[in-house]
């Protein structure tokens, strides 16, 4: 069995992952992590020196890669990794899916003050970064929506979220 975390940045997904992993006992990957160990460089590096096109063919390649592994396995995913290539016609066919969904007042308060780690809004400012978040959930939700399930992490625990996954699984 797979399952894959999906949802937009601060939804949650690898904190949710790992304790989902630890909880049933299987393989936790971040897919962000897995790629920047095998690409020898971090996101933001791979961002700046070689572009978004370059990562989003190596996040397919990665995630791939992982889905036909033959371990089970939780699986985060990056925010953008549903919405490139058949990244969603494959975590459909190789996996449980599940849209961690988060308001974006949510997304916000927990983005505030960690906007340098994150490539997409570290140059935006506190300013912009509400309509940042409003549009990109917009653009991305019709792929977050294909998830098997969607789980409202607004004003939940951690705990909270793995145990309606633990449910469902």
């Amino acid at each position: 069995m797979k399952v894959v975390l999906l949802g937009y940045m601060a939804s949650g997904k690898s904190a949710v992952g790992r304790l989902l992993a630890k909880e049933l006992n299987l393989q936790f990957v971040d897919l962000d992590n897995f790629i920047e160990e095998n690409e020898l460089m971090s996101i933001s590096e791979i961002f700046e020196t070689k572009g978004e096109i370059y990562f989003r063919k190596k996040e397919s390649e990665y995630l791939e890669k992982l889905l036909n592994f033959n371990e089970n396995s939780i699986i985060s995913l990056g925010g953008g990794t549903p919405c490139y290539g058949n990244n969603i016609e494959l975590i459909a066919k190789k996996s449980k899916s599940f849209y961690l969904k988060a308001s974006i007042n949510t997304i916000f308060h927990r983005l505030i003050g960690e906007t340098s780690k994150r490539p997409l809004v570290a140059t935006l400012g506190e300013e912009n970064l509400k309509e940042f978040i409003a549009k990109h959930l917009f653009e991305r939700g019709v792929f977050y929506d294909k998830a098997d399930f969607s789980i409202s992490v607004d004003e939940k625990s951690i705990k909270q979220v793995v145990e309606e996954i633990k449910k469902l699984v």
